[in-house]
């Protein structure tokens, strides 16, 4: 299932179709502004002789973007017609071609039928809320994911589309204890302002729509930023460092939570994480909630954002729960996302196995950071990962330390520098990563540790997991490769690429900074075996329970991104401290543990409701059924209150019994860890 995710500037709706075929008000047409045929024919020449797939607008490249610029604008094949698909056939070959020379007013004419099947649908659900009775006792069903579903070919058919939307809007609400008059007044609400949103659309928004799409035709992290936009997300960027430090995209109408900033008040509040639907949102302790489902994304992060110390809530949809489950309110006090709160962190925990007292250190790595300001002026104490992390080791071995964890999970890069600087920290001098440009004529970059020595020799885990991606790669594939050690949790992301910024008013002064930004993709990763981390990035060498799976969700859940490849590897002599007998008495204690540990069973049965969940592409509209759902919800959670501890006497591990950690995948990962240490390996 691909979702469709538009990030901080998100573009709610829009979708129309090519002059000629349907009689319009030209009066009520977006036009396209003289300065975007330039800066279309600038962004198409750049990406044809610079990216990095060196592609030329064919007429494959043509039908690509018909089919992502409808997809993007009618995702759930709820607004469009099958007349209005077939009517665009006629540019499925041209609309390349047409972009080239600089003409973009097709994507306008297409922008502008969408309106109007838009305002259609508006008027529609008028009509059903005023005049429909539903009955929940009927056994219907709604499609939730109506991506691969056929185009409907009449109003009437689509008319019944949207009766069943409106008809499970005010089912979810009416089980979430709403009354019939506060249900109906929160829907229409909602639909005014749909239509609110479409009629607030400026031509830039529609060249930056379709611009975009272009772009992304090339690989889903080639972007186009309108002026409006770009300005919009250095604000943003600078202001959400006061909030609830979560950066969110739209997705089908609802606000999800893309990423929990490490050290942020969500981070630190347990109670919201990513995936989650967040669905209404409220003032201070009291106070009315407000709905936000079809939102534009700013507007809801202008509603979310506020002063420090003052408290929003929250109503959201857990994703681990599913669409069905009962939403929940949940309050989180804003407060300022310090750079420190972000910064690389340690803990210690003394344990026991097999009547050896050990102690186990645990780094985690939120990101790659580095200072480079405070770098280029002589600052002393400027931010980096690799500096910290050392000091980090040098405290941890005066603890004595039997073995060390790394924790890279939702690490989504950063500084590749810093990544082969830390690298650089466990082995001694080597090749950590190859950089191969789009300049077929240049050689490919080998990034080295040079550094002779190491800060730390002693066992080591690393523990990844889906969202783990770029330099994060990077680190734990060079551990891997090099032997040093063990690998543990989910397939990460599989992002091998690298972006730049390009100011296109560069190119055009004359347009006064009215233009926009193009993020190009210009280089691909490669690990020292020569082997991409595109598409595969690192695979672990335990696999943990995982809801995520690569289809759906990282590099490999993107129809353009890049392709998996290799190229040859560097000369680098790996070390002998992981051995694949370790290995495989990791997996076979891990085994044992998945038959005998509770806990760890428990898990493994959340993950795949977990999962379940995320796949679903139904619900019931009968509301006893619903019900039932919830209610089987609510005896999961209570027989899943299981203390996660970490020790474990099937495996002779024990800890003091302060030590109880809330994570299973960290716990998973310290008994590995302590497996390691015993002499009982190898």
């Amino acid at each position: 299932m691909r979702k469709t995710l538009i990030t901080l500037f998100a573009i709610v709706c829009s979708t129309i179709m090519y002059a000629g075929n349907i009689v319009q008000d030209d009066s009520t047409k977006l036009q396209p502004e003289p300065r975007h045929a330039k800066e279309a024919m600038l962004i198409t020449q750049l990406l044809e002789h610079h990216h990095y797939r060196k592609i030329k607008f064919s007429d494959s490249l043509s039908s690509a973007i018909l089919d992502s610029y409808i997809k993007v604008l009618d995702p759930s094949r709820s607004y469009f017609l099958a007349s209005d698909i077939d009517s665009f056939e006629s540019l499925r070959y041209q609309l390349g071609k047409e972009t080239i020379k600089g003409n973009v007013l097709p994507a306008y004419e297409i922008f502008h039928v969408f309106s109007e099947r838009y305002r259609e649908r508006m008027k529609y659900i008028n009509e059903v809320l005023l005049n429909t009775i539903f009955d929940y006792s009927k056994n219907e069903i709604q499609d939730i994911d109506r991506s691969d579903n056929d185009w409907t070919t009449s109003t009437r058919e689509l008319n019944e589309v949207w009766r069943k939307i409106v008809k499970n809007q005010k089912l979810s609400l009416s089980l979430n204890g709403k009354s019939e008059e506060d249900i109906n007044d929160i829907i229409s609400k909602r639909y005014v302002r749909y239509l609110k949103t479409i009629s607030q659309y400026k031509s830039d928004d529609v060249f930056q729509l379709y611009m975009n799409v272009v772009s992304e035709s090339y690989d889903p992290h080639t972007n186009y930023f309108s002026k409006h936009t770009s300005d919009n997300f250095k604000i943003n960027m600078s202001l959400s460092l006061e909030g609830i430090g979560a950066t969110l995209q739209t997705e089908n109408d609802y606000t999800k939570v893309n990423r929990i900033v490490p050290g942020g008040p969500a981070d630190k509040s347990a109670l919201i994480y990513a995936e989650d639907k967040i669905i209404a949102v409220g003032q201070g302790e009291v106070g009315d909630m407000q709905d936000i489902i079809g939102w534009r994304i700013d507007d809801v992060v202008e509603l979310i954002r506020g002063p420090k110390g003052t408290k929003v809530r929250l109503e959201i949809l857990a994703a681990k729960d599913g669409i069905n489950s009962k939403a929940k309110i949940i309050t989180i006090v804003r407060d300022k996302v310090k750079l420190e709160d972000q910064e690389a962190k340690k803990e210690i925990i003394p344990m026991t196995k097999n009547g050896k007292e050990m102690t186990i250190g645990v780094i985690r790595i939120p990101s790659f950071y580095f200072g480079w300001e405070d770098y280029q002026k002589g600052i002393e104490d400027y931010a980096s990962t690799t500096k910290d992390v050392r000091e980090l080791i040098e405290e941890l071995k005066k603890e004595d330390i039997d073995g060390l964890l790394i924790d890279l999970r939702n690490n989504g890069g950063g500084s590749l520098a810093e990544a082969i600087e830390l690298t650089g920290i466990f082995i001694d001098n080597g090749p950590v990563v190859q950089v191969k440009p789009s300049d077929p004529r240049r050689p490919i970059e080998v990034g080295r540790d040079t550094l002779d020595g190491v800060a730390y020799d002693g066992p080591m885990m690393v523990l990844i997991n889906r969202f783990s991606a770029s330099a994060s790669e990077i680190f734990a594939g060079a551990i891997q490769d090099y032997k040093r050690g063990v690998v543990v949790g989910e397939q990460t992301f599989g992002k091998g690429t690298v972006q730049s910024m390009v100011d296109l008013g560069r190119f055009m002064p004359e347009s006064r900074g009215e233009t926009g930004q193009l993020k190009l993709t210009l280089q691909k990763f490669y690990r020292v075996t020569g082997s991409s981390t595109q598409h595969k990035g690192v695979s672990p060498d335990i696999n943990l329970p995982s809801a995520f799976s690569a289809e759906a969700f990282g590099e490999s859940a993107e129809p353009s991104a890049l392709p998996w490849d290799e190229v040859a590897s560097t000369d680098f002599s790996a070390t002998n401290d992981v051995s694949t007998e370790m290995i495989d008495r990791l997996k076979m204690v891990y085994e044992y543990r998945l038959k005998t540990d509770k806990g760890l069973q428990q898990f493994v049965e959340e993950t795949k409701a977990f999962e379940k969940n995320l796949n679903l592409s139904e619900v019931s509209l009968n509301q006893s059924e619903r019900q039932e759902e919830r209610d089987e919800l609510d005896r999961l959670k209570k027989s899943a209150d299981i203390s996660v501890t970490i020790g474990d006497k099937e495996t002779g591990t024990t800890v003091p019994d302060h030590v109880n950690i809330d994570d299973q995948y960290l716990k998973e990962g310290i008994l590995m860890l302590a497996e390691l240490i015993t002499g009982n390996i190898g």
